[in-house]
């Protein structure tokens, strides 16, 4: 399994159509439901930082980043950011629960 998070922060008049960016990529999620994805996107409270966490399939492409919505949303992010996206592959220590958030 592939497990990425990604945080950058975006320009605070460009923050609403991040989100909508992102509102979209959900909506084709919800339409597509493609099988052995896992994303969360997290605004974080000073409403510029995002967070995005995901976790595929190592066996196979990113379903996510095959996406059109997906793609319109990534086209026009450095133009939107105050600070570029970074991204990091990362392992679980461990999870409780994990409140709010559904199991990634």
């Amino acid at each position: 399994m592939k497990r990425v998070m990604v945080r950058y922060k975006v320009k605070p008049d460009r923050a609403g159509e991040n989100e909508q960016f992102i509102k979209q990529v959900f909506d084709a999620l919800d339409r597509e439901r493609p099988a052995g994805l896992h994303y969360t996107s997290l605004k974080l409270a000073d409403g510029v930082s995002f967070v995005h966490i995901a976790t595929h399939d190592a066996d196979g492409s990113n379903p996510l980043t095959s996406l059109p919505e997906f793609k319109a949303f990534t086209a026009g992010i450095k133009d939107r950011c105050e600070e570029l996206p970074v991204s990091a592959e990362w392992t679980e220590v461990g999870s409780y629960d994990a409140v709010g958030v559904e199991a990634v």
